[in-house]
């Protein structure tokens, strides 16, 4: 049977829109790092350097005839981003983020069973394939968050300092710690398709062990 991350994984990928506290095991996933304001054009190409990797690795493993060990047909997982800001802008910090400061590692989850070896055969074949020449920093790395809070937001990205706000006085109610200012995203919708109010996102940030 397919595995459906939306079915399968409701306490990881949609939880509700009110804070909650989660322990997140160490996941395979292929990632690219960047800097820049995500409203650039130039953003995009990052977004568009994992998808072609991503679908190799799926539709690859479909039609080989000796599949890995544990293998499962799955739903490709959703886009994440893991945001901070340069270590000139936290010199000089005002408390207004300048988007142009931002520095980000994208990602997409991989199952289990996909190794480092067949990570760089398809690495190799989407490289061979596209003409985003991002394609060549993409990375397969294996990532563990551990204890985090983490929250649904609904609407635009510009409103996140909101819900980030409620996750911090959950955080300080539970008698807990943010482990510091990077937090994940995890895109539940499509920006090009969905009206900015209606965007659903997951939030997420570690906390202090």
């Amino acid at each position: 049977m397919k595995h459906e991350w939306r079915k399968k994984e409701k306490a990881i990928y949609l939880p509700k829109a009110q804070p909650e506290i989660i322990d997140i095991p160490a996941f395979k996933f292929i990632t690219i790092e960047g800097e820049g304001n995500p409203n650039d054009p130039a953003f995009g190409d990052y977004i568009g350097a994992l998808y072609p990797v991503a679908y190799a690795i799926k539709m690859t493993l479909k039609k080989l005839e000796f599949k890995p060990e544990g293998y499962n047909d799955y739903t490709v997982y959703p886009l994440e981003g893991v945001w901070d800001i340069n270590d000139e802008a936290k010199k000089n910090f005002s408390g207004t983020l300048n988007k142009d400061d931002l520095v980000f590692k994208l990602m997409i989850r991989q199952p289990n069973f996909i190794t480092e070896s067949f990570f760089q055969e398809m690495h190799d074949l989407a490289i061979n394939k596209s003409d985003n020449l991002l394609v060549k920093q993409v990375k397969f790395e294996t990532i563990t968050e551990g204890q985090c809070i983490q929250m649904l937001h609904i609407g635009s990205y510009d409103n996140e300092s909101e819900t980030f706000a409620l996750m911090e006085d959950y955080a300080a109610r539970q008698g807990v710690k943010r482990k510091s200012k990077i937090h994940r995203e995890i895109y539940l919708s499509d920006f090009r398709k969905v009206a900015q109010d209606k965007l659903k996102t997951v939030l997420r940030f570690e906390l202090e062990d």
